[in-house]
């Protein structure tokens, strides 16, 4: 069967492989997280803002970090993704946290059929829309649980970054959407040594397919910023130039690493 149309099960097969080691693994200290440390970034915090009261949807949230620290932060959140593993340790870890987070296993594009609400923000951020063949389909999802002026907020690595190869040395792919991109990928981000090796279905997506999508799903862009760093050590040759931020050493601040988006869902 050709990878492209089995994306679902393929991608799905890997994230519940990953799932076990990125639990168990440094980057996503669970053991700090579970003695209150926040999972969330100054870049989605200082665009969230005050979430007292407010209603989130959080869109392909892996096993529930920083929807979790969402809902510490006074917001009632439910966060969605494709993986039944990550879903069910999402569940865990809001036991063991004492949180009110909900979540549920589910393709994004099948959502609605899921889950009849409407919210003040919709979320999503760091690795999530290369998963995903269509952004049209995916802007439309994002506006549907929207509420009349609510609002997508929206932290994602630069497309960019994902035109180099795995040690940014040279550029081995297009910026733009060329179809589908079949790998087999050994180890994860989280922890390289891991013994994985799983075929992955992923898609690059450049700036202006993301802000079309989201224009003609009724969104209003009211920001989109890029930075030079990331807040992850997530690839390979990096240098940590001040906490938490970090970039290829080679390349210093000459690419940008990250960008966000902030839109609104217009009132008609």
């Amino acid at each position: 069967m050709n990878p492209e149309n089995n994306y679902i099960e393929i991608n799905k097969k890997s994230w519940n492989k990953r799932t076990e080691a990125h639990i168990n693994s440094e980057f996503y200290d669970v053991d700090g997280f579970l003695k209150g440390k926040t999972s969330l970034n100054d870049i989605e915090l200082n665009l969230l803002g005050d979430l007292k009261g407010k209603s989130i949807l959080h869109l392909q949230c892996h096993f529930g970090q920083d929807t979790i620290s969402l809902s510490r932060l006074g917001a009632e959140v439910t966060g969605i993704d494709l993986s039944d593993k990550a879903i069910e340790s999402a569940l865990q870890l809001a036991h063991d946290t004492h949180s009110s987070a909900q979540f549920i296993c589910s393709d994004i594009y099948d959502l609605p059929n899921h889950l009849n609400k409407q919210f003040d923000i919709v979320f999503t951020s760091y690795g999530t829309i290369g998963w995903l063949p269509d952004l049209d389909k995916w802007a439309k999802v994002v506006s549907h649980f929207l509420k009349p002026n609510g609002r997508f907020v929206f932290v994602e690595f630069h497309p960019v970054v994902w035109m180099f190869d795995d040690n940014f040395e040279t550029v081995g792919y297009r910026y733009f959407n060329s179809g589908a991109i079949v790998e087999t990928v050994s180890g994860t981000y989280a922890d390289r040594n891991a013994d994985i090796t799983e075929s992955t279905v992923t898609w690059n997506h450049g700036l202006s397919e993301v802000m079309n999508s989201l224009i003609k799903s009724g969104l209003e862009i009211n920001s989109l910023d890029e930075f030079d760093y990331s807040p992850y050590n997530c690839f390979n040759g990096t240098v940590e130039f001040e906490p938490k931020k970090y970039r290829i050493a080679h390349l210093e601040d000459k690419i940008p690493m990250v960008y966000s988006v902030v839109a609104t869902k217009k009132n008609n």
